[in-house]
Parts: structure tokens; sequence; C-alpha cells
């Protein structure tokens, strides 16, 4: 890799910061930042807790490479307050960077050199190996390490970079776009590799506009926006105010059916039709309490009713088009 973004970071010294009893590995407060007059980042706030994974979602553009740029000092943020591993990374030089392993969202690699020389390295960078983990993290992800890096594909490249990042086991993980380029098999191996990290008390910290991959992957989400956080929940709260698909099909016609359903909080009339003599049939979208559904069809005939599951997907896409929050919460908490 060359430097900068491409800088390869990766083990000791320096302590952890207590904050209300949860120690955090990330603190950030009010972190904005500026190109000229565009400002990619506009006062966001979250913490990361020690052994958690989390995951920040958000479309091109939205400030997600910036963020983890700045908490890695590969550039300097125009305001704001950063703590990585309890320390500032401006102050902190390179015994902070040894414990941290970065997946560069752009990733560049030497390219008349094979992949077992670049892991050899990169391994003088960032701190002791274990004896056998390159080699036991490449036939996981199927990488052949001896060929040299310009004859291989944008996944193959992609699965050096997370070798890379993993070999020595640091304390934390932040990983730009992680599985760019990765096929499904060696997506689902990736999430297991972030299983296999979580359990061994890695913190990670994600980024991805692939929305089933935070879901699989993170324990909290942050939902940025504009250089915004305009949410931060678990999958589990995203999920429960996330509208779920209803159809139901009733003996009675569909004009008594919506009759009966559009007072509930929280459905949306999507289509009604008429189902032969004396039968009618409803399609909404529905965020509210399933016990008021069933009440509201208390007086009526159901002869068939699908409540689908929460769509995460549709509910973060809402979210990109809500109004921007002013991202001052912290991750732990709900917006006011």
């Amino acid at each position: 890799m060359s430097s900068n973004d491409n800088e390869v970071w990766g083990s000791p010294e320096a302590g952890t910061r207590k904050g209300s009893g949860m120690e955090n590995v990330i603190e950030v407060q009010g972190l904005a930042k500026s190109f000229g007059h565009r400002e990619a980042l506009r006062g966001i706030d979250f913490e990361i807790p020690r052994g958690s994974v989390f995951g920040v979602i958000g479309p091109n553009g939205a400030g997600k490479t910036t963020a983890m740029r700045c908490l890695l000092d590969i550039i300097r943020p125009t305001a704001g307050q950063v703590r990585v591993l309890g320390t500032d990374p401006r102050r902190a030089g390179p015994a902070i960077r040894r414990r941290i392993g970065y997946l560069p969202g752009e990733l560049a690699l030497e390219r008349r050199i094979t992949g077992r020389r670049m892991m050899a390295h990169f391994a003088a960078i960032s701190g002791p190996v274990a004896p056998g983990r390159i080699e036991e993290l490449a036939s996981r992800l199927g990488l052949e390490l001896d060929r040299q890096s310009r004859k291989l594909s944008k996944g193959n490249k992609q699965k050096l970079g997370l070798v890379q990042a993993f070999m020595h086991d640091p304390e934390l993980l932040i990983l730009d776009e992680p599985t760019s380029g990765l096929d499904p098999l060696m997506q689902r191996e990736f999430l297991g590799m972030v299983e296999d990290a979580r359990g061994r008390g890695q913190t990670l910290f994600l980024s991805s506009h692939m929305i089933g991959e935070i879901e699989q992957a993170a324990d909290r989400v942050a939902i940025l926006r504009d250089g915004l956080i305009v949410r931060t929940a678990t999958v589990e709260e995203l999920r429960a105010g996330a509208r779920r698909r209803l159809r139901v099909v009733a003996a009675t016609d569909p004009e008594t059916l919506a009759g009966a359903l559009e007072p509930l909080p929280g459905l949306e009339l999507l289509d009604t039709k008429r189902l032969g003599e004396g039968a009618g049939a409803l399609e909404a979208r529905f965020a509210g309490e399933v016990g008021a559904l069933l009440h509201a069809l208390a007086g009526v005939e159901v002869l068939d009713l699908v409540l689908e599951e929460p769509d995460l997907e549709e509910a973060v896409l809402e979210l990109y088009g809500s109004p921007p929050g002013n991202g001052r919460h912290r991750a732990g908490e709900p917006r006011p």
C-alpha cells in the first residue's frame, strides 16, 4: 500500500478510557471536516464500546470514509474531539496504530510483489503475527499468496486487504467497505471472521452502503446522510420502527375493510380490491402494534392475513430521505 489512505495500521501501549461505567474504544464529539467550501462531516457524535461491532451506513458521499480517516489521523478534523483506544490519534504515534487493523475503501497494492511477500512486509509494520495466521486467513478466503498482485482480480486484492487487517489480531478493526468485490460466498466468510473477532473481544467499526451486510454484522448502526447522523440504533430498534407489508382478505367489501383499518396509527393504505361477491382485499404498510391491528379486525370475518417481517432496507432508505438531524446524540441514546 502507498501512504496516506493506503497506509497500514496495526499493536501495543496506550490505555483505554472509561466513561459512565462503560469502556469505549472510540469516542467522537462534534466531529466536523470541511474540504474547502464542502462540508463532508457537520458535527457528529458517537461512541463504540469495547468488544462491539459498530456499523455506519449511508450512500456514497455521506461522510463514512472521511470519519474513518479522521479516526486514524490520515486527515485532520476541522473541528471536534476524537479519542481512539483512550488517546488522541493526532498525538498517539505509531504505537497506537499497531493496535489497529485498517482496510481502506480504495486499496492500492504494489503490483510486482506476491501476496506472501506483501504480508511479510505488513507484518513487520503492524506488529507480531502468530505463526501460520496469514496462511490460515488466506485459506479461509480462498486466496493464493504466491501470485503477484497485478495478476489478482479485484476480489482477490480485497482478500489481501482483509488478511493484512486481521492477521495481527488487533484490538480495533476499522474496515471501509470490507466486502467490496467479494462474491456472496466470501461475503459470508467475512461475516464469520467478524463473529470470530467479536468472540475474541475485538472491536470492529465497519462502513458499508449494503444494508444487509451491516444488518448481519453489527450490534449498533449509525445512519449517515450528508455528513450528519440521522439516527443511531440497534438493528432490532430499526426493525421495530420499520413498516411491515400487510395484506388482508375478508368476507366483506373492500370499502368496509378499509374503513375498519384506516384509523389505525401507523397504517398507510396502498390498495383495495373486490374479490368476487361479498369479499375484498386490502394491502397496506403498517408500523403500529399488532394487538391494535387484531382489535380493529375483531368485527371482520378475516379469510387471510399476511403481515411480513419488517423490511430493514426500506426503513433505512426512508431515513436517507428524512430531514437530517443535528447528529449530536450518543450512540446508546434514543433521539429526542
